[in-house]
């Protein structure tokens, strides 16, 4: 007896350990926060439905968006109806959601910047805590390769990835993969959760929808079919900063835009859903904190812009979603200005663990957890955009409160910018000399300077505004040459297969999206294409448009109207399309945006399209060698365009608002020449 008593109290001592680790890790609940890329604050079913149910119906952009297992996750948890980051723009907002800090602490205010792999992070926070960690998808820190700082586990690509078939690092090795980026980081998440269902957990998965090229999979490339948005005051409200301020009224109710999004977006719902039934199944719903949100909004052509980094509504603006029902109310809303940078306080305070003093952001469980109505939270917040090399955006500081805002361009007073957006959401209407307002300017000023000083607001060292030359911020670069050559060269004789191969010295070959069928053309086969199928070009170097003449050259027999060739979009572009049966060729630079017109419709027959940018901007367009059309542009487009280049499409952001359609016919070639013939 009393050699068994002692294997009694052992067993006894370890199950009372086993135990209490179980309770431990009852008590604290997994994470999984999944973010998307440039995602609108309303690109969500629930936020269109709701403004059309309250009578709001012309503010309602989108009202077909489609987003059933988001819009259940809203109505199981807590949407934030005034959601924000502090700095617009993806790796900046990837690096505060991390620190809970501003770039200008953190060290990453750009896009080229790599993360300080010493950073302290709530995944950094939660390792020696007993959370198992694992960051999967984009990161977008420069091109930053390895395993990811901080974590466990990390399943993610270089820099900006590829849509399909991208290569992963699994914790920093080199990994093929197959099909939708997304749909491949989804999966890895949903491995993490099972070989980690009986520890706490704390997962980041980072999509790269909806970032340009804007490719959605197949099974959601055809949805929303002609889908148009509709117009709100500020597409014709030009931003200050822009050297084209002109004002140009819109008569119409509706205009395209890009569905390219939302079909990209209608397939990360689709993830969502599996992750969700992933956690029902693991029995880990309740015990789990989801939030889903972006790492900045996107402009669909107010003020007159594509991109983000500005201080506007639609720039700085998020989607917010959080469920986690130990403790939050299914189906609540909350108007509170919550930031990019109170994720990782949130987290740490939810897992039981110190908020670092140095954390800028605020824990949001106040906010479900207060007996009050309205509990004490921040009145308003500081904005923060460091110009980054030759992008046109200038550097801005920015203070919001809930129903004024305060813009402010260093360097530039006379672009200062004040608006009331209770009674002008849509900011419209600079208030800034107003003097009806100078109390108000008055005090928005003085809470602009008492939160910079609080925040330690400053203009770091490492800013390309004070580490690059003068002539680096210029929007044009001057060492940028034309290749002076066919820089893209497609036939259709051959097989049509999923890849276009280009026959130019520079491979820059395609990648189709639907399907081509080949038909008889007048010399031989050539592709089909049906009004949805379209080919995506990958961007290189060559194909950089930057201060360049530029020949492009399609023969084809169009059907109907639509976009033959497109590159990049609201900033800067150029697009060949057939309007009303007629060629057009337009060009969107810098100082303005310029289309010619051809004189006669060209449909339903043969024709060689050529439309050319001469040295001196002469824009003119030829059919069969006979020139139809010109116009003078001003200014060429001074650097490489987010977008990348399509033929058949222009499913990114629009380079003309006008278009809108794929293009319906045949093409048996086309080509284009950077530099002068």
């Amino acid at each position: 007896m009393r050699n068994v008593l002692p294997l009694i109290l052992k067993s006894l001592v370890l199950w009372l350990v086993l135990l209490s680790r179980s309770i431990a890790s009852d008590a604290r609940p997994n994470f999984l926060f999944i973010y998307t890329d440039d995602q609108r604050h309303d690109a969500l079913g629930c936020v269109q439905q709701e403004l059309i149910q309250s009578g709001k119906q012309s503010s309602a952009r989108f009202p077909w968006i489609e987003s059933p297992n988001l819009d259940r996750l809203a109505s199981e948890g807590l949407r934030f109806r005034n959601a924000f980051v502090v700095t617009a723009l993806c790796a900046p907002s990837r690096a505060a959601f991390l620190t809970g800090c501003y770039g200008h602490i953190n060290g990453v205010i750009d896009n080229h910047t790599p993360f300080p792999i010493e950073s302290v992070t709530h995944a950094s926070l939660m390792r020696p805590a007993g959370y198992k960690t694992a960051y999967i998808g984009k990161w977008h820190m420069g091109s930053q390769s390895g395993k990811r700082p901080g974590f466990d586990f990390s399943a993610s690509f270089i820099g900006q990835g590829v849509y399909f078939d991208c290569p992963v690092e699994i914790d920093g090795v080199k990994t093929a993969t197959q099909g939708w980026i997304d749909d491949v980081s989804t999966e890895f998440a949903l491995e993490f959760m099972r070989q980690n269902k009986d520890q706490p957990f704390s997962i980041v998965l980072g999509y790269k929808t909806c970032h340009g090229p804007f490719t959605p999979p197949p099974r959601t490339e055809g949805d929303y079919p002609n889908s148009l948005a509709r117009v709100v005051p500020n597409l014709s409200t030009p931003a200050i900063y822009k050297e084209d301020q002109s004002s140009k009224p819109i008569d119409t109710d509706s205009v395209a835009t890009n569905l390219g999004m939302f079909r990209g977006l209608k397939a990360i719902d689709q993830n969502v859903g599996k992750l969700l039934d992933q956690l029902d199944r693991l029995g880990l719903s309740d015990n789990t904190v989801v939030v889903y949100s972006s790492d900045n909004g996107y402009y669909l052509g107010e003020h007159g812009l594509g991109d983000k980094r500005s201080a506007y509504e639609e720039s700085m603006r998020i989607p917010m979603l959080i469920r986690y029902p130990k403790e939050i109310p299914a189906g609540s809303t909350h108007d509170a200005m919550v930031l990019n940078i109170d994720l990782a306080p949130t987290f740490l305070e939810l897992a039981g663990l110190a908020i670092p003093e140095n954390m800028q952001g605020k824990s949001w469980k106040p906010l479900w957890h207060s007996k009050t109505t309205s509990p004490k939270w921040r009145e308003d917040f500081f904005y923060s955009y460091f110009r980054e090399g030759r992008f046109a955006t200038p550097t801005i500081t920015a203070l919001r409160t809930d129903s004024m805002k305060l813009i402010k361009y260093p360097g530039k007073e006379a672009w200062s910018e004040l608006f009331d957006l209770a009674n002008d959401p849509y900011e419209t209407r600079n208030l800034y000399n107003n003097q009806a307002y100078a109390d108000k300017r008055a005090d928005l000023e003085r809470r602009h300077q008492e939160r910079a000083k609080q925040i330690s607001y400053h203009v770091p060292e490492f800013a390309d505004e004070k580490r690059l030359k003068p002539q680096d911020l210029l929007p044009e670069d001057p060492t940028i040459k034309p290749a002076n050559a066919w820089v893209l060269d497609y036939s259709f004789d051959g097989k049509l297969n999923a890849t276009v191969s280009d026959r130019s010295d520079f491979k820059n070959d395609g990648k189709v999206v639907g399907r081509l069928q080949s038909a008889d053309g007048p010399q031989g086969t050539v592709a089909r294409f049906d009004g949805k199928s379209y080919i995506e070009v990958p961007m290189s170097k060559v194909l950089n448009p930057a201060r360049s003449p530029m020949t492009i050259e399609v023969t084809l027999r169009a059907s109907a109207d639509g976009v033959v060739v497109a590159r990049g979009g609201q900033n800067l572009g150029f697009l060949i399309e057939i309007e009303k049966g007629r060629p057009v060729f337009a060009y969107r630079g810098p100082e303005g945006f310029w289309r010619v017109v051809g004189s006669d419709p060209i449909l339903d027959k043969w024709v060689t399209l050529k439309a050319t940018l001469g040295k001196d901007q002469q824009m003119k367009v030829f059919v069969d060698g006979q020139q139809v059309g010109q116009a003078q542009a001003k200014g060429f487009i001074p650097r490489n365009p987010n977008d990348g280049l399509q033929i058949g499409s222009d499913s990114g952001s629009p380079v003309d608002k006008k278009s809108s359609s794929n293009f319906q016919g045949e093409i048996q070639r086309v080509r284009i020449y950077h530099g002068s013939l």
